[in-house]
């Protein structure tokens, strides 16, 4: 790397480093934010698709179809654009003119929250159903309620064996936050747009968003597998 690429992607006065980790950092939060919204979203469809009645089996399973076969990246359009849309003539009855938008950043994270609760929905219902009937039988015998078995019993094994799926879901959400940069958000990805066009350097720029996203990615999925072999221990003792 030559001594005019160092200075670029530096911390100085020309550099670009400070605004690169700023979007890395913002795109971490998304990522995040995602994630927790779709594991919500997915224990509540797992609950459904597992439910006895099957008017809930069928809205899981519309939720699941719906949000895996529709291409992230409009569903990213849709939430944003309708949404758009729709405040803007609730605006325009209250008598505000013009056009108004939503915050990328809270529609990026329903959006990619929505289709990782779709990906989190089968994860948690496979885990599920991986768990011995009979320890749920024994934990009804012996008098625990339903939160109380669903917190010492079904939970703790449901994750346990969740968890290896989890982490290459989220692998995916990480990736995903690329995608709001269409809708104005300035992640990794358009950060490192808005410098290579700046300084008409794209392969430097890409390259070391690529570099972080690698970094980010293999970081937190050194933290899942942490994660996935002490809980294996626990169990094992």
């Amino acid at each position: 790397m030559s001594a005019q690429a160092f200075t670029l992607v530096g911390f100085g006065a020309q550099g670009w480093g400070r605004l690169l980790l700023l979007a890395a950092g913002l795109t971490l939060m998304a990522a995040l934010c995602s994630f927790v919204l779709g594991s919500l979203l997915g224990a509540v469809g797992a609950a459904l698709k597992l439910a006895s009645s099957r008017s809930l089996r069928w809205i899981g399973t519309f939720y699941t179809t719906v949000f895996r076969g529709v291409p992230e990246i409009l569903v990213v359009y849709l939430f944003y654009f309708g949404g758009s849309l729709a405040l803007t003539r609730l605006m325009h009855l209250a008598g505000f003119p013009g056009f108004f938008s939503l915050p990328s950043f809270i529609i990026g994270v329903v959006a990619i929250g929505l289709v990782s609760g779709a990906y989190q929905t089968e994860a948690y219902r496979s885990a599920c159903l991986r768990l011995e009937r009979g320890q749920i039988e024994a934990g009804k015998a012996c008098g625990m309620s339903t939160p109380v078995l669903l917190w010492r019993v079904i939970a703790p094994q449901t994750l346990r064996f969740a968890l290896p799926a989890l982490g290459n879901i989220w692998q995916s959400v990480l990736k995903e936050t690329a995608l709001l940069s269409i809708i104005g958000l300035v992640e990794l990805l358009r950060q490192s747009t808005i410098a290579s066009g700046a300084t008409r350097q794209p392969l430097l720029f890409y390259g070391v968003a690529g570099l972080l996203y690698l970094v980010m990615g293999q970081t937190t999925a050194l933290g899942f597998r942490r994660v996935e072999k002490r809980l294996a221990r626990c169990w094992e003792r």
